[in-house]
């Protein structure tokens, strides 16, 4: 079951206290660095229902204690003592939602069948900027590599989709082929 709303409380609340303590880029790398350590065993320990509180926090402690700030410390030692630890996902994924909005960074996904070379990447991304839309923000463009897609690209503006792939235009000439427009449907 997700734990969007959840998410969103606790996420927002540690954001604004890190914004208020101004410790808002310590946090945001105390937060990158505990998504970083990608280990499905700590993952399956600390959003256990079965495992207590306060087993969670001491393990959580063990782990990064030394490692993160006093007040990412604190927050998840909240975490852990309200039982919101099957939220932890959703409250990285908002906390880096809010720090963007915050930072006026725009996430433009780019999908390829091929890597992209550098310059190519940064020539799109220079593009993307010089859009209306994006006037004082900066890009922040992630790839993904998609063999399916043929050949072009699809590239993903917030929740428009510019789709320039041979798939979708093999896609269409396909389609004009079965509804062939010349022969009429004979009954």
């Amino acid at each position: 079951m997700r734990q969007f709303k959840v998410a969103n409380r606790y996420s927002n609340a540690l954001f604004t206290l890190a914004v208020e303590n101004q410790q808002l880029e310590a946090v945001k790398k105390d937060m990158e660095y505990i998504r970083a350590l990608d280990s499905a065993e700590l993952k399956r320990i600390l959003q256990s229902p079965v495992i207590r509180p306060e087993k969670k926090l001491s393990i959580f402690k063990a782990v990064f204690e030394g490692k993160l700030s006093n007040l990412t410390l604190s927050f998840f030692s909240l975490i852990f003592s309200k039982g919101r630890s099957l939220a932890l996902d959703e409250i990285h994924v908002s906390f880096e939602r809010q720090y963007r909005a915050h930072k006026g960074i725009e996430v433009v996904r780019l999908t390829t069948a091929d890597p992209v070379s550098p310059e190519l990447r940064e020539e799109i991304r220079a593009g993307v900027e010089k859009l209306d839309r994006f006037k004082g923000k900066s890009v922040m463009m992630t790839e993904k590599v998609d063999p399916s897609i043929v050949g072009g690209f699809v590239l993903q503006i917030g929740d428009e989709l510019f789709d320039a792939s041979i798939r979708t235009d093999l896609r269409a000439i396909k389609k004009q082929f079965v509804e062939n427009m010349y022969i009429h449907n004979i009954r």
